[in-house]
């Protein structure tokens, strides 16, 4: 059997586990308000039309913080469409789309939904037909107390406390030629400080997004954020990262090392916005809002004939995700954790249908996709402190990325209980690997508590409406191959190979 080793040590610590890490997404596209969250007339749709079902789900999820209402959908988006009695509001075009909005949900339906399932409302504001003023009407209506025509005409449409709202995203993905109001890094880093100036006279401790680069493949990646940096970095706080992955030609060995290029990403967005603060002579950090991210297999969408246009929310991308899907998830949490000290706020897009770890029929059942697993188990034990964690195991070679780790993982540990947890991915294809995990370095026995692992004898296996539970958690020692033995000040576990492992310690 193959072997690896770490060893861990609460004095190495990366930062805080944030929160906001386990962030989501629900964009006006699709099926993920009409039918997901929102489905009036469903068997489980509580008073407001919202899925009980989803909603419980979202929880189970482990969901923090949920960006809206885009996307590619905002740059077009007029919010006051969303408000006031709902028989009177437009339907319009959304042409990020082409699809029918009915506007039947908006800003204020989405809050009693955000509320309902305990999460924080990342809001996105139009930077792409619209601009400053209309950044500070919506701030009005949502977080101005009262006295005002626009918090009034909140009060007056049922919520007479303001939303509060911290985190703002300056627009989407305003680099790519496809967003309704593409710029160019110079005209969009003008708008983007403008309009951060203007929101943080109105509020000034707001927290703002700037577009940063939509891929890394992108011909402006980096000179982008530069640009946009020399003028917004003193009054923006963060700068976006959007990464999507997937599995291309059959090459599972570099799909299961994408978490790679997600390292290398937020590399060279933190040297970059560094090097702006220094010609700048600012003391100030930017963090990093990496606010999409997930697999999607972006390829068929773009080789699948085009849907019929201007329905009400269509069946777009919709990817059904197997366990090779689930574990490149779990990997890519894993680099999103181990940068935890400049990557202070995360979505993964989206929440349901699109793209989505949760999946609905109209009229029917919910169901846990195979990547929820690993994203809910992550946000139930990743608490305390990030730890570096360099493991020292084989390589393999990649036709994408290069060299490889075959296995990848990271570490947290919580002082108030002592626990500690280690999030880990074997990435090798034919054969389970033996990982020895030293913890002498915490003085105290740590016994295995937990140890959860997701993996399959068919890597392409998928769950259904009529199988949910094909693909699952299953104790790791119930896994033929998998195996836990402990000695003197150290844990011994046999990963299976293409799998996903949580490995939960607690004081003896």
């Amino acid at each position: 059997m193959l072997r690896a080793r770490v060893a861990l040590n609460p004095a190495a610590v990366v930062a805080p586990v944030n929160r906001r890490t386990f962030g989501s997404f629900v964009e006006h596209m699709g099926r993920c308000v009409y039918t997901g969250i929102y489905e009036p007339g469903h068997p489980s749709a509580d008073e407001d039309g919202f899925r009980a079902d989803v909603l419980a789900l979202a929880r189970e999820l482990g969901v923090t913080m949920v960006r809206y209402p885009g996307g590619n959908f905002v740059s077009g988006y007029r919010w006051e469409d969303g408000i006031g009695p709902a028989e009177k509001r437009p339907r319009r075009r959304d042409l990020a789309w082409r699809s029918i909005e009915t506007n039947q949900v908006g800003i204020d339906e989405f809050a009693k939904w955000a509320e309902k399932a305990g999460v924080e409302i990342m809001y996105a504001v139009n930077l792409g037909t619209r601009g400053v003023q209309e950044a500070l009407d919506v701030h009005e209506y949502l977080n101005h107390p009262e006295g005002t025509e626009l918090s009034e005409r909140r009060r007056a449409n049922g919520a007479e406390k303001p939303y509060g709202i911290k985190i703002w995203c300056l627009g989407n993905e305003l680099d790519g030629p496809w967003q309704t109001g593409h710029k160019t890094a110079e005209e969009y880093g003008l708008l983007a400080a403008a309009t951060a100036r203007a929101l943080k006279s109105a509020e000034p401790d707001l927290e703002l997004v700037a577009c940063g680069s939509s891929s890394s493949s992108m011909p402006t990646f980096g000179s982008w954020e530069s640009t946009v940096l020399e003028h917004a970095y003193e009054a923006v706080d963060y700068v976006s990262c959007h990464a999507y992955y997937e599995e291309y030609d059959g090459d599972l060995g570099s799909f299961l090392a994408c978490a790679t290029d997600m390292d290398h990403f937020v590399s060279s967005i933190v040297a970059t916005a560094d090097a702006v603060g220094a010609r700048l002579k600012s003391k100030k950090k930017i963090n990093i809002s990496f606010d999409e991210w997930n697999v999607w297999y972006l390829s068929r969408f773009q080789n699948a004939p085009p849907p019929s246009e201007w329905e009400v929310a269509p069946r777009v991308i919709e990817d059904r995700y197997n366990v090779a899907d689930a574990v490149v998830v779990g990997n890519l949490l894993i680099s999103l954790l181990r940068h935890s000290d400049r990557v202070t706020a995360a979505c993964q897009a989206q929440l349901v249908n699109v793209i989505a770890p949760i999946m609905t029929e109209p009229g029917g059942p919910a169901w846990r996709q195979t990547v929820f697993h690993p994203f809910a188990r992550t946000a139930a034990l990743a608490k305390g402190d990030v730890l570096e964690t360099r493991v020292d195991c084989p390589t393999y070679q990649t036709a994408r990325y290069g060299e490889a780790a075959l296995i990848d993982a990271v570490a947290t540990h919580d002082p108030v209980t002592g626990g500690v947890t280690l999030f880990v991915v074997n990435r090798d294809q034919e054969n389970p690997v033996e990982l020895t995990v030293d913890l002498s370095a915490f003085g105290a026995d740590l016994s295995v508590a937990e140890s959860v692992t997701l993996t399959d004898d068919d890597v392409r296996a998928t769950n259904t409406k009529d199988d949910p539970e094909r693909v699952t958690l299953r104790p790791t020692t119930q896994i033929p191959t998998g195996a836990i033995t402990t000695g003197d000040g150290s844990v011994t576990i046999a990963l299976p190979r293409v799998s996903w492992t949580a490995l939960r310690l607690t004081p003896a």
